[in-house]
């Protein structure tokens, strides 16, 4: 498939994007109260911050995701389409709620933090983001398991097959 046409292609429809995301969002913290649930803690104030962080890194990684998605699937067989689909929502979702988990942990250390822009601020920027990467990567991708994996398999199997 050519260039233009597989760009043409990967330009979802503004139902997709409306009705996707929210939908995306809503199981993303699904699958994190269900994570929460099971450990007993669902209900506790901060979870529900949890829930919400989950529902936002959710329907903004879709948002971003879906013309990824749809450009490297393009006019390819459904193997490759399904690996498309599973690639790159996995990457939107896990990436932008990692970056806004490390958004809320910057603006919790920043109190502390040298003057803007400053040498020293600098650094505490790039090793405070890198920490709290590396915290999620640890403690908050367990709340994807095991319903998001799940969800994410059946989604990039719906999706492969909706774009023959």
């Amino acid at each position: 498939m050519p260039l233009r046409a597989r760009l043409k292609a990967s330009l979802p429809s503004t139902a997709t994007i409306l009705a996707g995301g929210p939908l995306w969002g809503i199981l993303m913290a699904l699958s994190a109260a269900t994570s929460l649930y099971a450990q007993d803690r669902l209900w506790l104030s901060a979870d529900l911050d949890i829930l919400g962080l989950y529902f936002v890194g959710g329907l903004i990684g879709w948002v971003l995701a879906l013309p990824f998605a749809r450009f490297c699937a393009a006019g390819r067989r459904p193997e490759t389409r399904f690996a498309a689909w599973l690639l790159w929502l996995a990457i939107g979702t896990i990436g932008v709620t990692a970056g806004l988990f490390a958004l809320q942990y910057r603006s919790f250390y920043s109190q502390w933090h040298a003057p803007f822009l400053s040498r020293i601020w600098v650094y505490q920027l790039v090793f405070t983001s890198a920490s709290a990467v590396y915290q999620f990567a640890v403690i908050g991708l367990r709340l994807f398991m095991p319903l998001g994996f799940m969800l994410l398999i059946a989604t990039s199997a719906i999706m492969a097959r909706r774009m023959r």
